[in-house]
């Protein structure tokens, strides 16, 4: 485990809001880069028609892919902006409820917003970045020169 105590004053606060048929991670992304964002918290709450998430198997060093082909609450999307390549990355996870009441989560791959996405993502240390880690071949959030 690393942990790093990061003193700064209050950054921004970005408000994204996706509409009916957005592609959520595309639409952050986006934003992220019109407001030249870099660093930060995501959290969300919403709903999709539907969605693939994904679950990083280590053996094969991908993700196994778990499509969700119904309409799901977004009970929970958390995750994280790093500067990667000096372009925001974005890394968030999800856990979506299924009309019967179970989840089914993981890496937010893609997904098609029904009927809205409320995303509020709170910048954070700008020195923060991400870097390839050569065991496993993800992006991993390390800071500035180290």
């Amino acid at each position: 485990m690393r942990t790093e105590e990061l003193h700064q004053p209050t950054g921004r606060v970005l408000v994204v809001v996706c509409d009916k048929g957005d592609e959520p991670v595309t639409a952050i992304g986006d934003a992220l880069r019109r407001h030249d964002l870099r660093a930060g918290r995501v959290t969300a709450v919403g709903g999709f028609r539907e969605a693939e998430v994904g679950w990083f198997d280590r053996e094969k060093g991908d993700y196994r892919h778990i499509p969700v082909r119904e309409q799901v609450e977004v009970l929970s999307l958390v995750g994280d902006v790093a500067a990667q390549d000096g372009e925001p990355a974005l890394h968030v996870h999800a856990v979506l409820g299924r009309p019967d009441g179970s989840t089914v989560g993981g890496h937010l791959l893609s997904a098609r917003v029904w009927p809205t996405l409320e995303v509020i993502v709170t910048e954070v240390a700008p020195e923060l970045a991400k870097r390839v880690d050569p065991e496993t071949g993800l992006a991993l959030i390390a800071r500035s020169g180290r």
